[in-house]
């Protein structure tokens, strides 16, 4: 069989539970390289991560075998359990049950890496649940106004 070549970049973005504020500055760079480790564990690549409190967001680069939401469920639930062993604190710790998904073209990836590097200035005049609805309404996504954020 020949090689196979793939380029699939996406941008996931996911909160905490109820969007709560639990992901401190420090902790967040330990999660971001946890959650770049399982990344490499599946043969992927997060290209850039970054996010506030309480959401991230994530541009990776997924291998062919791979879909999104499986990526997602894996680094969610690993990262949610390695969480609650090494910051006892966060025993209440969550994220939240779905998340969102986003193509990037390679022309595209610059931008979005820069926005997620620039999250911090972002989100000082915008909230997270402002910032996902401009991503559904330009991604052309239906979505329920009264219960996106579930």
């Amino acid at each position: 069989m020949g090689h196979t070549f793939s380029n699939i970049l996406n941008h996931i973005i996911f909160s905490t539970k109820d969007r709560l504020n639990m992901l401190s500055p420090e902790i967040r760079k330990s999660v971001y390289a946890y959650l770049c480790g399982i990344a490499k564990a599946e043969n992927c690549q997060i290209i850039k991560i970054g996010g506030i409190e309480n959401h991230i967001h994530i541009l990776v680069s997924l291998k062919p075998s791979l879909a999104p939401s499986d990526f997602a469920r894996k680094i969610k639930t690993n990262s949610s359990r390695w969480i609650h062993e090494n910051y006892p604190k966060l025993k209440d710790f969550a994220w939240q049950p779905g998340f969102s998904c986003f193509s990037v073209s390679e022309s595209a990836k610059n931008s979005v890496m820069n926005y997620i590097d620039n999250q911090e200035k972002h989100h000082e005049r915008i909230s997270f649940k402002d910032e996902l609805k401009i991503f559904l309404e330009k991604n052309s996504i239906n979505f329920d106004l009264e219960h996106y954020l579930d």
